[in-house]
């Protein structure tokens, strides 16, 4: 279905949502860009100056309004990519929490097995994730692979390769923090074959963009609508 020899440096263009990582996003950009250079930074309505450290670096910037989310931040990357002609997209968080240098392991792997989606998994090294996290994650992800009715290893990754002319198909309608969920399940109903590759796991000191109440609650109702199989 997917050619399996990609010129990923004309191909594939790293998409990097962002809100208010002033303090990361520069040197973020200048380490992608070692192996992706066409880079598209949302910018979801930060006020720290995201932007501009973005686009000093050498990446593409999208503004958008005001806050809207982590999936329309997505969705609004992926839809300039698709526009300016990429075939593929790497998604990654903008707050350091993914090694740049992963990202040959997941061109390898798209490669390799043809994967419409490669998610990076980074329960291979769990006990370096926050307890809660941790906790969440996997209690997450043990529902959404009954759903799926396939084994997930780490449904709530950020760091992802999408063939992109297929993510554009798919109907994705998530806003916030669910559109990791919504995107592996709706690949998977659509019988398109989706990879985990191991990556590493890094966290900070610094404060996370997810609101534990609230994106908890949304990602509980978004789950809830979902379809079940009959029993």
């Amino acid at each position: 279905m997917f050619k399996t020899l990609v010129n990923w440096t004309r191909h594939c263009v790293a998409v990097i949502p962002c809100f208010n990582e002033a303090p990361h996003i520069e040197a973020l950009v200048a380490e992608v860009r070692g192996y992706l250079p066409n880079i598209v930074v949302v910018d979801d309505g930060s006020t720290d100056g995201t932007a501009g450290k973005a686009k000093a670096a050498g990446a593409e910037v999208i503004r958008l309004g005001r806050n809207s989310g982590k999936g329309a931040a997505l969705r609004a990357g992926w839809r300039q990519a698709r526009q300016q002609g990429f075939t593929w997209a790497l998604t990654m968080d903008g707050d350091g929490q993914h090694a740049p240098e992963d990202i040959p392991k997941f061109l390898a792997r798209a490669e390799k097995n043809a994967a419409a989606l490669v998610v990076g998994d980074r329960m291979g090294n769990a006990a370096a994730m926050p307890w809660l996290r941790r906790q969440v994650n996997r209690w997450m992800t043990r529902r959404l692979s009954a759903l799926a009715g396939v084994h997930l290893t780490d449904s709530q990754c950020g760091f992802r390769l999408a063939h992109l002319e297929t993510l554009m198909r798919l109907p994705l309608s998530a806003r916030r923090f669910e559109i990791e969920s919504e995107t592996l399940l709706t690949f998977l109903a659509a019988g398109l074959r989706v990879e985990f590759v191991p990556i590493r796991v890094i966290y900070e000191s610094e404060r996370s963009n997810i609101c534990p109440v609230k994106d908890t609650w949304r990602w509980l109702c978004w789950w809830a609508a979902q379809p079940r199989a009959a029993s």
